[in-house]
């Protein structure tokens, strides 16, 4: 037995071998362009669909999944094949949907305020428990089209490079989303940034910035500390020479940390060189960190500062609050029962 999106094209044509050639490639359009199980394809023969079945095993067994009040979040916590657990994020619009994937069970950059971060790094995970995630949320998501993959789940992808950049192949060449929909999330990690800006899909790079000074991220974002704001700015400004494409930064504001005007102002002194486009996310609360979100009125306030500084920002809504599906709060637990959500257990 093998995981479905573990297999290479060579691989499912050395398990049908026995059958028409043909065989091979219908089952693998039934798996990538449909994200149909094998029991689903009924474009097979029914004994053919039983061994697949036994065959190809999910990655991912769905424990539960949570549904925010407004029906437009899901989050599903995943139990692996070894018994750890992640979770991904489905976010639907009008027109389309993203989906928020983990690239790692736990994490062990450590920033101050994020769920995952508090409980530390149990492994990585591997190509095709990525690549599901994608796949499931795609299912979920028609019939709005899946518009968008963001690396923002779970863990730090740099810190699971191979794994990560073959999954985001897959995904572009094998699922067919665009490299300019895919967008790989970093805390600062430079040698990954530096490898991103060597590869041909124009992906697009967001750095978890918080802080523009180095005393105070050296407090939120530990890393810093190995990577300082002037090499992790030098490393951006490397990579925009490199692809021609917009940079993010990702700003959570935290009430009296940085949500100043200096923090604005120094903010812009980063941003503005690079052309760099800045999502300010008002902070969501986490069991482990004492800090609370800057209220509605501060984080207008920021926004107008950094507007005053000729600085590109939006103010990120903040999706799945009440499952615990927001930036930062994911953390791979069986969730109590939400009181304003509904839970489907599996």
């Amino acid at each position: 037995m093998r995981a479905a999106f573990e297999m290479s094209r060579e691989d499912l044509a050395e398990l049908l071998a026995d059958e028409p050639r043909y065989r091979t490639d219908q089952v693998w359009r039934g798996l990538w362009e449909r994200g149909a199980r094998p029991a689903d394809m009924t474009d097979l023969p029914k004994p053919l669909r039983d061994r697949l079945e036994a065959a190809l095993v999910p990655a991912l067994q769905e424990v539960t999944r949570s549904v925010s009040s407004d029906g437009q979040t899901t989050k599903w916590l995943w139990q692996l094949a070894d018994g750890r657990r992640i979770e991904t994020v489905l976010m639907l619009y009008p027109d389309r949907a993203t989906v928020c994937v983990s690239s790692q069970a736990g994490c062990a950059m450590g920033c101050s305020f994020c769920a995952t971060g508090q409980g530390g790094f149990d492994r990585q995970l591997s190509v095709g428990e990525i690549v599901e995630q994608v796949v499931n949320a795609r299912r979920e998501a028609l019939p709005r089209r899946l518009g968008n993959v963001v690396f923002m789940g779970m863990g730090e992808p740099m810190a699971n490079y191979e794994r990560m950049w073959s999954a985001v192949q897959h995904i572009h060449s094998d699922l067919g989303i665009s490299a300019r929909h895919i967008t790989v999330s970093t805390v600062g990690v430079v040698p990954g940034i530096r490898r991103l800006a060597k590869e041909v899909l124009p992906v697009n790079l967001a750095v978890s910035l918080h802080a523009a000074r180095d005393e105070l991220r050296d407090e939120i974002v530990p890393l810093n500390r190995r990577y300082p704001l002037s090499v992790l700015m030098g490393a951006c400004a490397d990579y925009l020479v490199a692809k021609g494409r917009r940079l993010s930064f990702e700003w959570a504001l935290i009430d009296g940390v940085n949500d100043s005007p200096r923090d604005a102002a120094e903010l812009a002194e980063l941003a503005l060189p690079l052309g760099a486009h800045v999502n300010v996310i008002p902070l969501n609360p986490t069991q482990g960190y004492a800090g609370r979100g800057t209220p509605a009125a501060g984080v207008a306030a920021f926004r107008e500062w950094l507007d005053e500084h000729g600085v590109n920002a939006t103010v990120r809504a903040n999706r799945g609050n009440d499952i615990d599906a927001a930036c930062g709060q994911l953390v791979a637990r069986r969730p109590p029962a939400p009181k304003t959500s509904r839970q489907v257990p599996h």
